[in-house]
């Protein structure tokens, strides 16, 4: 009977796992079947002409330029508020575990709010500060839908640091700061690495959470308070055209973001893979 229920979970992953890669493998075919005719060097390396629209000459080089500035931006952002507070999480604040529990309850459901609903919130406040869409609004907006993120997927790694080796630090006098830069910042570098390329994935590919703040443009945003284009946005904005040729060019668009989310994913394994390497083994 224990036999029987073994082979039954055991054929149950093998399909789960088949049906996750099959769709995976599904989703990379039509994308890449429909878009990889229409992509060239112009039209990464280039703008939007006057015809673009209407299926003449012209690239997206606008919102590659919209979706990288957006993406660093909003990452750098997270980094520097998102690393520090899940360092406080777990270096100083250990004693609370009320407070701790309570954060990460707030974390967990800031996680979870659509992104649709931070555009939205940021939308609004722009719009009471008397801004307009620009790309320094989308990277306030993003950064604010990534840091639960970050802090959370941060938190988890520094949850994982043995605590004999925290208490063998304390023990030795070492105090809070030395504790959290060579300490826990070492050993769960692996992990903050993957967080922060991940997270990176996540920003440049989101579209809800741009779509009332970044607003749109056809050319390079020069500054923070231009408009900006991004690759999500080009995709739906130019797949909703009638000209089959604007239409393959969105899925062209969907080819370079697919190809950028899978260079971040790899990127992450492979530096994940070298830097355990450079871990205390406890």
């Amino acid at each position: 009977m224990r036999k029987a229920e073994e082979i039954f979970v055991r054929i149950l992953m093998m399909l789960a796992t088949f049906f996750i890669i099959a769709i995976l493998l599904y989703i990379i075919y039509i994308v890449f079947s429909a878009g990889i005719s229409s992509l060239s060097w112009e039209m990464i390396s280039s703008t939007p002409g006057s015809g673009y629209y209407y299926g003449k000459d012209g690239g997206i080089l606008n919102a590659i330029a919209g979706s990288v500035y957006l993406s660093l931006g909003s990452i750098t952002l997270a980094i520097i508020i998102g690393i520090p507070a899940a360092m406080m999480l777990n270096v100083y604040c250990r004693k609370s575990p009320r407070f701790t529990l309570f954060y990460r309850f707030l974390l967990d459901m800031m996680w979870g709010i659509p992104s649709i609903v931070y555009g939205a919130f940021g939308f609004l406040i722009m719009v009471w500060l008397g801004m307009r869409s620009s790309l320094g609004g989308a990277i306030i907006t993003v950064t604010a839908f990534i840091l639960p993120i970050i802090i959370r997927a941060v938190d988890d790694v520094l949850q994982q640091v043995p605590k004999g080796m925290a208490e063998a630090g304390y023990a030795l006098g070492a105090g809070k700061r030395v504790m959290a830069f060579n300490l826990y910042f070492r050993q769960a570098l692996p992990g903050i690495i993957t967080a922060i390329l991940l997270s990176f994935g996540r920003a440049i590919g989101d579209a809800a959470a741009v779509l009332f703040t970044a607003g749109f443009t056809d050319s390079v945003p020069d500054s923070l308070s231009s408009p900006a284009a991004t690759l999500p946005l080009a995709v739906f904005f130019q797949l909703g055209s009638p000209i089959p040729e604007v239409r393959q060019r969105a899925y062209a668009a969907a080819v370079i973001l697919t190809v950028i989310i899978l260079i971040i994913s790899v990127t992450s394994r492979l530096i994940t893979k070298k830097y355990r390497k450079h871990q205390i083994r406890f």
